[in-house]
């Protein structure tokens, strides 16, 4: 096999390589290494719920490179309850959608306007997307299909026969009722640890963990299989009897009255309640690698309890594996949380390149949180990544910085698409800000930015370009944006006392010399420097920090009619030579 091209001893992806390689070899040596991840195509899929995808993902590449066949398995848990309706669906009117509640997500109608056939798969196709531009290679697994063809016969079958071995499991961990029980968890009031379970379920949501129902509330028995109606498709099911010899198994609905009965070695409606159904997946699966989320790491969460019935039950093996860490959000413009109110992956990849998002996840341990930025941080995040990029180039990149990378920039299929002659993307923001989209204005810009190099096309700056602008007009309010002056400002121009005038008369004497990005730069720092009878390369002191602050604002205000805006040089090659001339005139 292939080596490593990291360094194990610095390098997350590359250590958790070696020990899935390793177990892989003792449970099913001589097969494909087997990682997984399950997504709820619930509602929108957010960015907390990529790290469950690219977690495995970065692993598995890496698997890939040292030249072992990898299965990364998605399972799209579409054949879930649909549990509540979220907020901010367009068109979703929660009354009307609330009536499916208890229907499996692939038979609930999908929102007004979809391309789709039904919820789940209007949500998936997003997510579908945003992976395929992530360089995410899978093999997406619909529960749907896998329940309604049958496949898991035999395993529901079996936990059936065993319910009394996993109801036993399940009991270990089950709440025992003392006297605070009638208040609620310690102590407090019914209404209180309603509004108590309700943020508990809303953090679990989509992870599964949200799935109530253990089979457990059954006066006729503990039942580890839950039927969809026949009349109503809803899940408010409740099994009566079951015979192990012949299969019978009857279930009356509490929605709608319907009673069945029907024989399971031939029924495919219906599935195994969460808490069996994932260590049941494991065993029939084989996964190796399997990351879950911090909600499962406490006493009685679907991941403990899953490994004990995984072994006890399904005589299989839980998947190793880390608990994650959430993923925050900094500061998403309220205009753009009209997807349910929560930011996908694709949302982050109107404003951001694919790998740079990858790269966010590659270069933090699972364990560790991290945000992502849609505030004016996305700048800074930029700068940060481009300067690895140089660092990378010039050979003085540290090994663990490398190792993030390259995973961000290329998978074991090869580079991802990227930016031909990147440009700081603060600049192209301040540009598109300005020009408000304007092609021709835009190009004019761009190109003198760099005499030595000048962009040619606005397609050799994109999708960087394109990123920038999204982020312009989606991500930055209004009043925020920059509006050049159409005519002059007399009065502030009148005002001006005679080291006010000697100021705009340096820089403009100074405009057509220093024309580009770096020249201009040096003329807005060098104007102070040269009335205060220093040379312009002086090196700045307190004194003179001021007098530039000072001066920076003078030309604002002459600008933008603002205190602030985007970095001067890059106003002032926007504005162009001949209107920064009409405007700072007196």
């Amino acid at each position: 096999m292939a080596e490593s091209q990291t360094s194990t001893e610095t390098d997350w992806v590359s250590r958790f390589a070696d020990d899935v390689i390793a177990e892989s070899e003792r449970r099913a040596p001589g097969k494909p290494v087997v990682v997984a991840s399950g997504l709820s195509p619930s509602g929108p899929i957010h960015l907390g719920n990529l790290r469950e995808v690219m977690t495995p993902h970065l692993v598995a590449d890496e698997i890939r490179r040292r030249g072992y066949t990898v299965r990364h398995l998605i399972s799209w848990d579409d054949y879930d309850r649909y549990r509540k309706v979220p907020e901010g669906i367009p068109g979703v009117d929660k009354a009307t959608w609330t009536e499916h509640i208890g229907k499996p997500l692939t038979s609930v109608p999908a929102p007004p306007g979809s391309a789709y056939p039904n919820w789940a798969e209007h949500f998936k196709a997003a997510m579908t997307a945003a992976l395929d531009e992530l360089g995410v290679e899978y093999d997406g697994i619909s529960q749907t299909e896998q329940y309604t063809a049958g496949t898991y016969r035999e395993q529901i079958l079996h936990a059936m026969k065993h319910r009394a071995d996993i109801d036993a499991v399940l009991d270990r961990y089950r709440t025992k009722k003392d006297p605070a029980a009638a208040q609620g968890k310690g102590g407090k009031k019914p209404q209180q640890q309603k509004k108590v379970d309700e943020a508990e379920l809303e953090a679990a949501e989509g992870s599964g963990a949200a799935d109530e129902d253990d089979g457990s509330g059954n006066s006729a028995g503990y039942f580890p299989y839950k039927p969809y109606c026949g009349n109503c498709e809803k899940d408010l099911t409740v099994v009566t009897s079951y015979d192990d010899d012949t299969t019978e198994l009857n279930y009356t609905c509490s929605a709608c009255g319907f009673a069945e009965t029907v024989r399971l070695s031939e029924f495919n409606r219906g599935k195994l309640v969460w808490k069996v159904d994932w260590p049941m997946r494991w065993a029939y699966e084989g996964v190796i690698f399997e990351p879950s989320g911090v909600d499962h790491s406490s006493p009685g969460s679907s991941f403990v309890v899953g490994g004990q019935i995984v072994r006890e039950v399904f005589d299989g093996v839980q998947p190793i594996g880390p608990m994650y860490a959430f993923v925050g959000i900094s500061g998403m413009a309220k205009m753009s949380s009209s997807k349910g109110g929560v930011p996908t992956p694709a949302d982050a990849l109107e404003i951001m390149e694919a790998p740079l998002l990858r790269w966010l996840y590659a270069r933090r341990k699972p364990n560790q949180s991290f945000k992502i930025a849609f505030d004016q941080e996305i700048q800074r995040l930029y700068d940060e990544w481009d300067s690895l990029g140089r660092k990378v180039a010039d050979g003085t990149v540290l090994p663990a910085d490398a190792a993030a990378h390259s995973r961000a920039v290329r998978t074991a299929a090869g580079e991802l698409p990227s930016t031909p002659h990147p440009l700081p993307y603060r600049t192209l923001a301040s540009v598109a800000d300005i020009t408000a989209g304007a092609e021709d204005q835009t190009l004019r810009i761009l190109s003198e930015l760099d005499p030595e190099n000048p962009l040619t096309s606005l397609d050799e700056a994109r999708p960087r370009l394109d990123r920038a602008e999204n982020w312009i007009t989606t991500q930055v309010p209004a009043e925020a944006r920059t509006i050049v002056r159409d005519e002059p400002d007399k009065e502030l121009l009148g005002s001006l006392d005679d080291q006010g005038r000697e100021s705009l008369r340096l820089l403009l004497e100074g405009l057509d010399t220093h024309w580009s990005l770096d020249g201009l730069t040096t003329l807005v720092y060098g104007v102070p420097k040269v009335l205060a009878g220093l040379e312009p390369d002086a090196k700045p002191t307190p004194e003179l920090k001021a007098a530039q602050r000072s001066f920076f604002a003078l030309l604002y205000r002459l600008l933008v009619s603002r205190d602030t805006g985007p970095r001067l040089p890059t106003l002032l090659l926007a504005v162009g030579a001949d209107r920064v001339r009409r405007l700072l005139v007196a």
